[in-house]
């Protein structure tokens, strides 16, 4: 089973041919640009967003040349390509990570790891009545969160081991196809030392990215069980308490947002922030992706919209130019701003 060779495959399936490979690239990275943003929206891709952070251009390319030696791919024009009809049924007899959510919780997932890790070693050496140890985490932030939580908890020392167990098994326990395994090697506790990611992959036979992709999709689970459960899980729900989601707009979109709220038109924002038009509109195509209150009847009329929408459905595209070639009436920016409110939608 090789993960990123499923998620790619799936991600060019999704595409089927209007993005280059690259935007799958910049999907996994998590380039947090208006492109890749609208993409993971419009083409169902947002679990996998931001799960390779250090992805390296070189190794994604060897990647897509894998694929296309073994004929699981065809081109179908500059950087771009197709699934052929094997590389189709090799997606279908193949896992993808099932629980992995990239643009929900990638951007929390170090933190409750740190917390989780620093958690179970507290934990362990409170049952074994050892004071003495090195803190596997070196946040003060999050030894400040230790400290609450366990107060909070009001739970003797004695039965806090034994709870933290037995909701990590529970919790482990819900779901097949999860080797507990890459989690629980990297876990430090009383005289007993976490394997580096590196030592895990391994032991376990895993390639580097096999593995990283693994860890993500085991702790994704974890964050999805005890936040839909917490009344399940009192110890572990303390994983998620006082954390922020960062908020899905990028800094700079966020002044804009103000700005608009002021009731200044693009033509005006742009003039006072000093930047191009074309720059306020990627603001705009955020703010219809991410804001349900946004309305966009101001910058397109209805009737627009529900044709952007009829052709958009009938020609199974997202390809601006198909959409503007049929609708010569609808910019580019209409036709972007109609997609991002309601074209995600057309094809879930």
């Amino acid at each position: 089973m090789n993960y990123i060779e499923n998620i790619i495959l799936y991600c060019l399936k999704q595409l089927n041919g209007e993005r280059t490979i690259y935007s799958i690239f910049h999907l996994l990275n998590g380039k947090k640009s208006s492109q890749t943003i609208q993409d993971a929206h419009l083409f169902s891709l947002k679990r996998y967003f931001r799960i390779l952070e250090n992805l390296t251009r070189e190794t994604f390319d060897e990647i897509i040349t894998q694929l296309n030696e073994n004929g699981w791919v065809d081109a179908c024009g500059d950087q771009k390509y197709l699934l052929s009809e094997s590389g189709d049924t090799y997606l279908k007899s193949n896992l993808l990570p099932a629980h992995t959510n990239g643009w929900k919780y990638q951007q929390i997932t170090t933190l409750v790891w740190e917390r989780l890790s620093i958690l179970v070693q507290v934990t362990s050496h409170l049952t074994h009545k050892e004071s003495r140890y090195v803190p596997i985490q070196k946040s003060k932030e999050v030894h400040l969160w230790l400290k609450t939580s366990l107060q909070q908890l009001s739970v003797t020392r004695e039965k806090l081991g034994k709870i933290l167990y037995e909701e990590l098994m529970d919790c482990l326990n819900e779901v097949e196809g999860i080797n507990q395994n890459v989690l629980v090697f990297r876990l430090t506790g009383y005289q007993q030392i976490g394997l580096t990611s590196f030592q895990i992959a391994k032991k376990l036979k895993m390639g580097p990215i096999q593995y990283d992709l693994e860890f993500i999709n085991i702790l994704h689970f974890i964050i999805h069980t005890v936040e839909n459960d917490k009344g399940r899980y009192p110890v572990l729900s303390q994983l998620l308490t006082n954390i922020e989601v960062p908020n899905a707009l990028t800094l700079t979109s966020r002044k804009t947002w103000e700005l608009l709220n002021q009731g200044l038109s693009i033509d005006q924002i742009a003039a006072v922030r000093h930047l191009k038009i074309s720059t306020i509109e990627d603001h705009l195509v955020e703010f219809a992706l991410h804001i349900n209150e946004f309305s966009i009847d101001s910058y397109v009329d209805k009737n627009t919209q529900q044709k952007v929408i009829n052709i958009a459905r009938e020609s199974n595209t997202r390809q601006l130019k198909v959409i503007r070639n049929s609708l010569k009436t609808a910019s580019y920016f209409q036709i972007r701003l109609v997609l991002a409110k309601y074209g995600e939608r057309q094809w879930n």
